[in-house]
């Protein structure tokens, strides 16, 4: 067993003993491969759990852009719409003052004005004088518009092609990063039950009788704390599992309290706290950038979605890199 030191085989092989003259010789070999530390093999899983992570979480970062994104191209549809409404009107009064301009005449080449497509409208009846200023102005208005919304769509349009690139970009990492967690999980395997648990176990602390939150944050900490022992799945937000940033999400949902999926977005809601001023409910973060939230709890602890092998779990509040707080609502 190994007790949570390095276990080795090195030994003495292909000893030669030789007597010559009094005199005894002996020639070691090189030693034989350790097997692997439990503490490498520790730090290198979690290593690839927070690679994991990061990614996720920028991931989640970029589908609210992408929704933000979406919100105002629909805006802009409708300012274009709008302003299509408008572009109608325009040519009927400038339709109605052709055809009076032409009453008993022929109509000659201003008559094709009344088929033509808006753009080839647009081009022609401008150089007519049967457009008086007044109608001229609104055309010309209304074309500066038209040119300033295309142009905003086409920008949008463009974000959310970067967008899509950027999601097929992150979706390609994670498929790496899994790959590289099933070689840390093969590594595992190999290391004796008892052992492997001793890695994936540790960093835990006990669940606490009681959490001693108050108002909102009460909710919010009793719908966290009731979610221990639930699975942690990439971009998940429950029911059944979680990521970070989707248990602190659903957690706070339940106060009433609106926060997006995204733990650095999280960081930029509610009032920035001191460690020393901590509550239960208040909402820490680790690493820089910022990559993963959890929910304080009181005591030096806090109710996290740790990694895909522990999931939702209760640990110390050191026990990742932190850097801050934030208290929402």
């Amino acid at each position: 067993m190994l007790n949570g030191r390095k276990r080795t085989t090195a030994g003495l092989a292909g000893l030669a003993v030789a007597s010559i003259a009094g005199l005894t010789l002996s020639i070691p070999s090189a030693p034989a491969s350790a097997d692997p530390d439990i503490d490498d093999v520790k730090a290198r899983v979690d290593r690839l759990y927070h690679q994991a992570e990061v990614a996720t979480e920028r991931y989640n970062d970029a589908k609210l852009e992408l929704q933000q994104l979406n919100t105002e191209l629909g805006s802009l549809q409708s300012d274009e719409d709008r302003q299509d409404d408008r572009l109608q009107q325009v040519r009927s009064d400038v339709r109605a003052s052709i055809l009076q301009s032409y009453q008993g005449d022929d109509l000659g080449a201003a008559g094709g004005l009344l088929d033509s497509d808006p753009n080839s409208f647009l081009s022609q009846v401008s150089t007519m004088s049967t457009v008086n200023d007044i109608q001229d102005s609104l055309l010309s208005d209304y074309n500066d518009q038209l040119k300033a919304y295309s142009i905003r769509h086409e920008e949008t349009e463009a974000r959310r092609d970067k967008i899509a690139d950027l999601e097929q970009q992150l979706s390609d990492d994670k498929d790496q990063i899994n790959s590289k967690l099933g070689q840390a999980k093969s590594l595992l395997s190999h290391l004796e039950e008892q052992e492997r648990q001793e890695i994936l176990s540790r960093g835990g602390d006990r669940l606490p009788s009681e959490v001693p939150a108050s108002g909102r944050a009460a909710a919010a900490v009793r719908y966290a704390m009731a979610q221990v022992g639930d699975a942690y799945v990439w971009g998940a937000a429950g029911p059944d599992a979680f990521d970070c940033s989707g248990l602190t999400m659903m957690a706070w949902a339940q106060a009433g309290v609106s926060l997006p999926h995204s733990s650095s977005a999280q960081y930029g809601m509610g009032t920035h706290i001191a460690e020393s001023d901590l509550q239960p409910g208040d909402l820490v973060f680790y690493y820089s950038p910022i990559s993963h939230v959890g929910m304080y709890i009181g005591n030096g602890l806090i109710v996290n979605a740790e990694n895909p092998s522990v999931g939702v779990k209760v640990t110390s509040l050191h026990a990742m890199p932190y850097v801050g707080a934030v208290r929402p609502g």
